[in-house]
């Protein structure tokens, strides 16, 4: 193994030297995965949104999901961390199968996610919000909530957890503010400091850096090199390549709910089935209004996909 400095940071950390030996193509197998995943499905009506036969991501490093809009990333870490049930498949987590464990479960056992439309409950403060992300609290039991000399102790500690990671997340200042009052930008930091509450292994991000001016954008990249830098495990879906590129040691690209190429950036970019799923396969060429229109249709219905796939999970 050999250790890497990443560029912006002052965070040195151990990289998987056998992703050396790790054949860049869709399912390939990974020395020490943390998650891995077989056959999974996900259908709305006719339209399949994932199908992902086999996948894998390594432990302790960073991995880009990235992939044209309706692809299925969200869908696909829907399914993973219990919001969402698939219609076929299983999943283990660190040796665990999680298929069929509820969402705080999932979280519980150390993997947490974050969200595109940030989940910050703007009618609490930003250090309840905080507080509420910590598990295994007596005081949410009800008898126990009774007897404060069983719970005070446990509170004063969670407290002063959530002000370190706000402190680290640049949000002591508005700590006593309700959570609504903070731009995009913060809800996206108070959401990944809220996630590191219950100590996880895997922390996956949905666009971290979506709707984010860029200075704050370039502070989060930072804090997702940060928690790689200390043993985490990171997945992460972004649109931004120069993102990718900058912090990712592997990439996975979907494209119509299937996985169809894995690598590092460099090779990624120049896959010409990646290529094909962000132009077009007929990128270059002329093509006929029955294609223009077959393309058409397909893009539309991938986006309602993903449109039912929010509604639900909000539901």
């Amino acid at each position: 193994m050999t250790e890497t400095t990443r560029p912006g940071t002052g965070f040195s950390r151990v990289k998987v030297d056998a992703f050396e030996d790790v054949p860049e193509e869709p399912g390939s197998p990974k020395p020490d995965p943390i998650l891995v995943a077989d056959g999974i499905t996900r259908r709305f009506g006719g339209l399949t949104a994932v199908d992902v036969d086999h996948i894998e991501f390594q432990r302790g490093v960073i991995t880009g999901l990235i992939g044209p809009n309706g692809a299925g990333k969200t869908t696909l870490f829907n399914l993973l961390t219990g919001f969402d049930k698939p219609n076929t498949g299983v999943w283990r987590f660190d040796g665990r199968e999680v298929r069929g464990v509820s969402a705080h479960k999932v979280a519980k056992m150390g993997m947490v996610r974050t969200f595109q439309l940030t989940k910050a409950l703007s009618r609490l403060t930003v250090m309840d919000n905080m507080k509420l992300g910590a598990s295994g609290q007596v005081g949410e039991k009800f008898f126990s909530s009774l007897i404060p000399p069983r719970w005070r102790a446990q509170e004063t500690a969670n407290e002063a957890k959530a002000e370190a990671l706000l402190e680290r997340f640049n949000l002591t200042h508005m700590a006593g503010e309700f959570a609504g009052s903070l731009s995009g930008g913060q809800r996206k930091l108070l959401e990944m400091a809220r996630a590191l509450m219950v100590d996880p292994q895997l922390v996956m991000l949905d666009e971290p850096m979506a709707g984010v001016n860029p200075a704050l954008a370039q502070s989060i990249v930072g804090h997702v090199q940060d928690l790689a830098a200390e043993g985490l495990t990171v997945v992460f879906v972004e649109h931004d390549m120069d993102v990718v590129r900058t912090i990712s040691d592997w990439v996975v690209v979907m494209a119509e709910g299937r996985v169809i190429a894995e690598g590092r950036h460099s090779s990624i970019v120049a896959d010409s089935r990646v290529i094909d799923a962000y132009l077009g396969r007929h990128h270059g060429t002329p093509i006929t209004e029955a294609d223009e229109a077959q393309i058409l249709a397909e893009a539309q219905a991938e986006i309602e996909a993903e449109e039912r796939a929010r509604e639900e999970e909000g539901a």
